[in-house]
């Protein structure tokens, strides 16, 4: 068994019950397992590891939301973001990180830009086979690359104004679909070895229960709240990302 010191656990437990929390439905602290983690280990190390942990909690998140999802949603983005993946696996070899961390930022700061000026009582947009299909490609991109594919995704899918319910389903069943597509060519790109698979089985079980509350704090947040939190989330994540890649 490999010597983790105390930083690194209390670090990776924060990260793994934010990852967890996220599979529970609430989105807006999942894209921050990554950059806690880089606190200890190198950005790519930590985003193999955390595969495992994902996957660990999607498992408890498709039990939860079994029956509240978006299938037109799910028709439409899961082919597009299976191929975004493996656009992002044929190109790993010359793709630089920082500038796909550069692009979820500024998505994500768009999106923002656009939720502003919009007019609060502008007609939800419905879920159309050409956007869905953009925005699920550069998703499953930036997902097999960095995590980071929240924002691609919510550009898409907030202005839908699904009910809450609906999108956190949803949310969480796409995502549990493309990680487990990705452990294929995080394998074969060699991420995974018995130390970071040792670390996952350990940090899985705060995972899970970060699932469960996650699942009953969304359940319990008012509606208009909820999506608030959201954007504002998706605002300050993508000011960080930007800040990343500018630095790198």
């Amino acid at each position: 068994m490999m010597d983790f010191g105390l930083l690194f656990f209390l670090v990776a437990g924060a990260a793994a019950f934010l990852v967890g929390a996220s599979k529970g439905g609430l989105p807006m602290v999942g894209a921050l397992g990554v950059p806690l983690m880089a606190l200890v280990m190198p950005p790519v190390a930590a985003a193999a590891l955390l595969l495992p942990v994902y996957i660990v909690s999607d498992v408890v998140g498709l039990w939860a939301y079994r029956k509240q999802y978006s299938a037109r949603n799910l028709w439409i983005l899961v082919p597009a973001m299976v191929f975004g993946v493996g656009l992002g696996w044929a190109t790993a070899k010359i793709t630089e990180e920082w500038m796909v961390t550069l692009l979820v930022g500024v998505i994500g700061l768009y999106y923002c830009g656009m939720a502003v000026l919009k007019k609060a009582d502008a007609p939800p947009k419905p879920a159309d086979v050409p956007r869905g299909v953009f925005w699920g490609t550069i998703a499953g991109f930036t997902s097999f690359v960095s995590h980071t594919g929240g924002p691609p995704y919510q550009t898409y899918v907030l202005p839908q104004k699904l009910p809450k319910m609906i999108f956190a389903g949803t949310s969480t069943i796409v995502f549990a679909i493309i990680n487990l597509v990705k452990l294929v060519p995080y394998w074969a790109l060699g991420q995974f070895n018995p130390g970071n698979l040792e670390a996952a089985a350990m940090l899985s079980p705060v995972a899970v229960a970060g699932a469960l509350i996650g699942y009953k704090l969304t359940a319990i947040i008012p509606e208009r709240l909820f999506y608030r939190l959201v954007e504002v989330a998706l605002f300050a994540i993508s000011l960080k990302l930007i800040h990343d890649a500018v630095l790198a």
